[in-house]
């Protein structure tokens, strides 16, 4: 795989051939990715994948006009070619008086933050077939485990590099270790299905396999014999690793194109309160190790902790440099960046964990679900109306009972994050982390 200086000398000269050809203004991304993954099965292998890929998108300015193009083929004559296409196709396009690069005094000039996101060593095939067969051991020897679905273990490396004609130009690496396995329970039409999987950017912030192997296995056999609940209206309690899908739908209603093209259900609740005072959602790109980590964004903005939701009150937008020209408002450091436009992303986020326990927080409950697994994408964006396919356990006096599945759950965004409450049992290894969250009156029918 390419180093920095390979990537940026790239894209330096992808924008001098650009400025070359008549843009005004250029920025050029650079991308490069390397993995390696073994999967087993049956205590077999069985696949063993390697993947390569380096790319380099050219976004060029003519006036207010903008065209974006990609290339993996860097030969000087290709890199010619390429400038000179985007910039004719620039020409025609249509005028955007939003388009541009960030100003010079929002790129990121500072010292680079010590994030810590490369391994110095990487595996070799052979390690990553053990630690998958470890993994699918400790699965297979859960008792009530009937089969499996297999295991694997992944290893990778990649590389982003962003230059500007107004004189950014910076890179970063990362590595990205995961080992994964899932499990079932059961026979015939009464088998059951789960995993667990863990990523870490180092080897050393992994659990041991067999631990990942045997969490996959009692999951499954938790599911056994699951039934339909009643329905109603009742609390709805989120495991963490579903809970964080709750904060994806409020971080794409803050995205600032969702608030320009007034499609957010967020529309006018800036500075206000929409969860309860004892809620924070916090973010912060320069923590070390983490699964989203970056020094800048994909336009070359700083990025830099900060929290999104402060005591409950919605602090502002996440935006890139067109929503925030859209806006009226400073770009936030949110840029990320693909083959096209620059979207909007955020970083690691986090609801700090709260004062009780879980068992606390589900105590008091008469009747209502453990939702341990989501399916569907019934959430719309623009109401904030949320339904969605769920299975997991119920609640009964203040105790998690038997399994359940064919359920959904729903409500409304606004009115659920209005009564969210936090457990005390946060972890840190996710994008996104969440301890376990409690909604009430959400409508709960069996299917």
């Amino acid at each position: 795989m390419i180093d920095a200086a390979t990537a940026l000398d790239r894209c330096a000269r992808l924008i001098e051939a650009a400025r070359r050809h008549g843009a005004d203004a250029a920025d050029a991304a650079a991308r490069a990715q390397s993995s390696e993954s073994v999967g087993v099965r049956l205590g077999k292998l069985e696949d063993v994948a390697r993947s390569e890929s380096e790319g380099i998108a050219l976004r060029v300015f003519v006036g207010r006009r903008s065209a974006s193009i990609e290339t993996s083929d860097y030969t000087p004559a290709a890199l010619d070619d390429l400038a000179e296409r985007a910039v004719a196709m620039a020409r025609a396009a249509p005028e955007d008086p939003y388009a541009g690069l960030a100003a010079e005094e929002c790129l990121d000039r500072g010292a680079a933050p010590a994030l810590d996101l490369e391994d110095a060593v990487g595996p070799d095939p052979a390690c990553l077939r053990r630690r998958a067969e470890a993994a699918e051991d400790a699965a297979r020897a859960t008792t009530g485990v009937t089969n499996s679905e297999g295991a694997s273990a992944s290893f990778g490396r990649s590389l982003f590099a962003l230059a500007t004609s107004h004189g950014f130009a910076r890179a970063y690496g990362a590595t990205h270790h995961a080992i994964g396995a899932a499990a079932i329970g059961g026979s015939g039409a009464g088998m059951q299905r789960d995993y667990a999987q863990r990523s870490a950017r180092h080897l050393a912030d992994l659990p041991a396999p067999e631990e990942i192997g045997r969490l996959a296995g009692e999951r499954a056999v938790a599911r056994l014999d699951p039934q339909i609940p009643r329905g109603g209206r009742m609390p709805v309690v989120f495991d963490p690793r579903v809970g964080a899908s709750l904060i994806g739908h409020l971080i794409g209603a803050m995205a600032g194109p969702a608030i320009a093209s007034r499609s957010s259900f967020l529309l006018g609740r800036e500075g206000t309160a929409i969860f309860p005072e004892t809620i924070d959602l916090i973010e912060d790109p320069h923590r070390p190790r983490g699964l989203r980590s970056r020094p800048f964004d994909g336009e070359g903005v700083g990025c830099a902790p900060r929290k999104l939701i402060d005591r409950g009150v919605l602090g502002g937008w996440l935006l890139n440099v067109a929503s925030a020209n859209k806006l009226g408002l400073r770009p936030t450091g949110h840029a990320s960046r693909g083959a096209g436009a620059p979207g909007v992303s955020a970083s690691n986020l986090h609801i700090p964990a709260g004062e009780p326990s879980r068992a606390e927080l589900i105590g008091d409950i008469r009747e209502g679900v453990l939702v341990t697994e989501l399916a569907g994408q019934g959430v719309n964006a623009v109401t904030g109306d949320y339904s969605r396919g769920a299975s997991g356990f119920r609640v009964v006096d203040g105790e998690i009972a038997g399994p359940i599945a064919e359920f959904t759950v729903a409500g409304n965004l606004l009115a659920m994050f209005a009564t969210l409450r936090a457990a005390d049992d946060l972890e840190m290894h996710r994008s996104v982390n969440v301890p376990t969250l409690r909604v009430e009156g959400m409508t709960v029918a069996g299917t």
